[in-house]
Order: C-alpha cells, then structure tokens, then sequence
C-alpha cells in the first residue's frame, strides 16, 4: 500500500512539474504585461472610447467599442462604473453593450496566457470575443432602440488604485495584486489538469467532447459555467483537454460561456439589467457559445 502510495505521488509531482514548466512562463508574462497596460496604457484606453462619444459612428461605433472592451485590463465590477460614467456623458447603450462584453470575455493579460493553448485556438478566442461584443451591440441597437437597456444609477466614476508617485512602485503594487487575485487559481488549475492527465483516460475527453460533435460542444458550454473561476487558471486544463481530443470548437464554447458566466461577472451584470434582462443575457450567452462551437468544428 506504501509503495502504491509513493508511486502514485512520484507520477503526480511529475505531471505537476511539468505542467507547471509549460505554462508558468506565460502566466509570469500575463502578470507583468497586464499590469504595465493596467499602469501606463489603461487610461489611454478609456480616453479613446470616450472620445469616440464626440463622433457620429452610428451602428459601426460597435466595432471599436468591442476591441476597446478587449484592450481594457479592467474586471467586470470596475468596467461597470466605468461605463456609467461614460452613459452620463451620452454614450448609445449598444456602444456600451459591446463594449462590455468583449471586456468580461478577454482581456490583455488573458490574451498572454491563451498563447498556451497554440495559435489557432489563440486566434478563435480573440475573433469570438471580438464578435460576441460587436453582436451584443447590435441586439442592443435592434431590440432596445427606444429604451435604455442598462441601469446605471448609483455608480461613480471608479477610483484607481494605481495612485503611487513612484511609477516603479506603483506597477510593482499592481503586479501584487494580479498575482494575489490570481496565484491560487492558476495553482487550482495546474492541480486539476494534473489529475485529468493522470487519472482521466484520454479516450474519455476526445468522446466527450471530440467525437459527439454537437453534444460536446453543448457539453463544454454547460461545464463552462461551473468551471470557469479565474482565466489563468482554466488555460491547464484546456491545454490537457485539447491534448485529450478535445474538438477546437468545443474549446471555444468553453471559452465563451466561462468568463460570461464568472459568478463576480454575474453579480455585477445582475445590478444592471435587472432580472428579466438579465436572463435575456445568459440566453443570448449560451446560443453565441453553441453557433460559435459549432461554425469552429466545420471549419477545423
């Protein structure tokens, strides 16, 4: 029973050692190059989109407002008040929804750890994300043209934290923090794909979520919402899934449906839009993941 014990605990420090040794690097990279936009580009960023509230882009203003959303490094409870400010100062609902969107899908610093997954599934999550908020904005424009969507009262302008004189601390405070918001999850997911190498027989992933082709994808979308806490820490197991057979479109409603349905995400969303429209979010969440899931396994 020892000898099994000691065994069993020599595989897992092996497969730890070596998750850990490939996708450390681009979680390090993640934390530093996320909180350098977070310090000296973010406020740049947030300019530009409120800049555009000066010009007469009409319905094509939700193609920038969703690569802003993805190029800000903010989480979802300080995109909010953000986007309540910029609502004071005018802005179009759809604008904002699009905005919004791609924001809670990705991120820079998500974007450095999805380099782990490989170009191709790297590329997919930039275009869904992108997609998803330009979509989002478009519903918004379509169905809530006469209406306000949103319900931003009782939000200010959110207060940065990067406020040290020194701008070397400042960023070394920042990078604190990423890590401290995000070290445990990343342990979690390095520890979870270790027991799926481990203990979860490839041939069981690439059934699942490989070979069943609309069910896996429906089934990645439905275990996105469970699985998803932090996306650093889902980048191990999606590596070891894909390496499993698990499909790249299965992959990508993963992906989708995680961050939309983070539950810090939802609290927030849940302020403002209410519970009708709230429910109208996770509806329009769930079929964007299945189509995207889908139009990715025709193509790959």
């Amino acid at each position: 029973m020892v000898e099994i014990i000691q065994r069993e605990a020599v595989y897992l420090w092996y497969y730890f050692d070596l998750q850990i040794r490939q996708i450390l690097p681009y979680y390090a990279l993640g934390i530093v190059l996320g909180s350098v936009i977070s310090v000296f580009v973010k406020d740049h960023i947030h300019g530009l989109f409120r800049k555009m509230g000066s010009k007469k882009l009409g319905i094509i203003g939700v193609i920038p407002a969703s690569i802003l959303g993805i190029a800000s490094p903010l989480c979802m409870y300080g995109t909010i008040p953000l986007a309540a400010s910029f609502s004071k100062s005018g802005f179009r609902d759809d604008w904002l929804a699009a905005f919004m969107m791609s924001s809670i899908m990705l991120n820079p610093q998500l974007i450095i750890y999805s380099t782990a997954l490989g170009s191709t599934a790297l590329a997919v999550r930039i275009l869904s994300s992108f997609l998803c908020g330009i979509v989002a904005g478009l519903m918004i424009r379509v169905f809530y043209k006469d209406k306000p969507f949103f319900i931003f009262s009782g939000f200010d302008e959110p207060k940065s934290k990067d406020t040290d004189p020194n701008l070397f601390i400042r960023l070394l405070k920042n990078i604190g923090r990423n890590i401290k918001a995000t070290a445990l999850w990343f342990f979690i997911g390095v520890v979870l794909s270790v027991l799926f190498q481990r203990y979860v027989p490839a041939e069981f992933i690439s059934g699942l979520f490989g070979k069943n082709e609309g069910f896996g994808v429906l089934m990645a979308a439905t275990i996105g919402v469970p699985l998803y806490a932090c996306g650093g820490g889902t980048i191990p197991l999606l590596i070891q899934w894909l390496a499993d057979g698990m499909s790249l479109g299965s992959a990508s409603a993963f992906m989708i449906t995680g961050p939309a349905t983070k539950i810090t995400n939802l609290g927030a969303l849940k302020i403002v839009l209410g519970i009708k429209r709230f429910i109208l979010y996770l509806a329009f969440v769930m079929l964007f993941s299945l189509a995207t899931g889908l139009i990715v396994d025709l193509i790959y």
